[in-house]
């Protein structure tokens, strides 16, 4: 089976996600929150550099357990970053 390269909707929603949880880690270490999410630290640096822009749900509800963020709340917070970074409609003639 091909898989196909991924939108670039798809790869801009995955690098906020890996930002907005690189956020909430604060100054915790990589370490300390991929261990608490039984998840590899290369995993957890992949997710929040954005170069793993579809990781599993399991491990985005095991990270945000660990940093102590719930699902709804991380996903409020994806929704209005997106919003804030969608295009101004387009303007002109009809």
């Amino acid at each position: 089976m091909v898989r196909l390269p991924h939108t670039p909707e798809v790869v801009a929603r995955g690098r906020r996600l890996g930002a907005l949880l690189r956020d909430a880690r604060g100054p915790r270490s990589l370490a300390e929150v991929a261990a608490a999410a039984a998840v590899s630290p290369e995993t957890l640096r992949k997710i929040e550099t954005g170069r793993l822009v579809t990781p599993s749900f399991a491990t985005v509800a095991a990270v945000a357990g660990a940093l102590g963020v719930s699902l709804d709340e991380l996903s409020a917070r994806l929704d209005a970053d997106e919003a804030a970074h969608a295009a101004p409609p387009a303007r002109g003639v009809a």
